[in-house]
């Protein structure tokens, strides 16, 4: 599970961009900071993505990524043009492509190497959804673990909003500032959309005669978006960034995501995954956590990504990462899935 939150200059202190994930995953899978430098490649060139092998693009853009350490895709990153991307899991009605396909995290991490904005990254999405799908068990241990996938994508001038089920999808233009987590959120307002959405709705029976098409309300799985309690957790960094408006900066995007829904809080005291900082309890309604937090600062002059490279951000520090420098600071061995001293994460 995880949240992503998007505020343009509309409702920053400083009039820049800023964006902020928690990527909630099992306890134990570790997600290491890593940097790709740009890259150039023959034009016979295959990619081996997760699940799938491709074909690859001429050049790619150098990428500061967070990856669940097992997975060729991300969770979430930027590039070096100052393109931003979250994802989140969602869940649908449309069925799930297991095998031969790509993961969510795949076309994160495809697009940040193959776009310079936030709308060419939506385009190459939605352009690798049309041709490979998504799909694949994505989790580490939990082996069952299949959804559908969104995306807060930013730059310097603008943010969109990318929501998934199965080949199908709705964007939404940000306006001011933007949260998602676990669930579908794009109602019946949005701005560019599969040419098959409505139609498709209409065809399953999910869109009744005289009804007016909702986005989420048609496509949302209603058992596993309410028990992921993605509703509580995208209504709290809503309201924080509402409550915050024309005064967000840095410093309260990290509020943000240590966010916890009691002012005491307690790591046993509740039973859904209903804070933004997320801590594992229980296998069932809590089987994952924090793993991973970024925040981008994207200004006029310059981008700043903010990183813990650790688990809970609550007990993180964030670390200022330019993409320039193509220098990480030192975060030791590559974490796997086991404890390692010699491991910052």
């Amino acid at each position: 599970m995880c949240d992503t939150f998007v505020a343009l200059s509309t409702a920053t202190r400083d009039g820049s961009i800023i964006f902020g994930k928690n990527s909630d995953r099992e306890p134990n899978e570790a997600q290491p900071l890593e940097y790709y430098p740009p890259g150039k490649f023959s034009k016979n060139h295959r990619l081996n993505c997760t699940y799938l092998t491709i074909p690859q693009v001429r050049e790619t853009y150098g990428v500061l990524l967070c990856r669940p350490f097992w997975m060729w895709g991300a969770e979430m990153g930027a590039n070096e043009k100052g393109l931003v991307i979250g994802n989140e899991a969602v869940f649908t009605k449309m069925p799930h492509k297991k095998t031969d396909t790509l993961t969510g995290m795949d076309l994160l991490r495809l697009a940040l190497e193959r776009a310079s904005s936030a709308r060419q990254g939506m385009e190459v999405i939605i352009s690798l959804l049309a041709d490979w799908g998504q799909g694949g068990s994505c989790g580490y241990e939990d082996k069952n673990l299949f959804y559908h996938n969104s995306y807060i994508l930013a730059d310097k001038n603008e943010a969109w909003v990318l929501e998934t089920s199965g080949g199908f999808w709705a964007a939404l233009k940000v306006r001011d500032v933007y949260s998602i987590s676990n669930g579908l959120t794009i109602g019946e307002e949005f701005d560019k959309s599969h040419p098959g959405l409505i139609e498709n709705a209409r065809q399953k029976g999910w869109l009744k005669k005289g009804q007016i098409f909702n986005f989420a309300k048609c496509y949302s799985d209603w058992l596993f978006t309410t028990f992921s309690a993605s509703g509580y957790r995208r209504n709290s960094s809503y309201h924080l960034l509402k409550n915050q408006y024309n005064e967000i900066d840095v410093p309260y995007a990290f509020e943000i995501l240590r966010h916890h829904k009691q002012k005491n809080y307690n790591p046993g005291s509740h039973f859904l995954l209903d804070s933004v900082c997320a801590h594992a309890g229980n296998s069932l309604t809590r089987n994952s956590g924090t793993t991973g937090s970024l925040v981008a600062h994207l200004a006029a002059d310059d981008n700043t990504f903010w990183a813990t490279g650790t688990a809970g951000p609550c007990t993180g520090i964030f670390k200022p990462v330019w993409i320039a420098q193509e220098v990480l600071p030192d975060l030791g061995l590559t974490p796997k899935g086991s404890y390692n001293p010699k491991t910052l994460w």
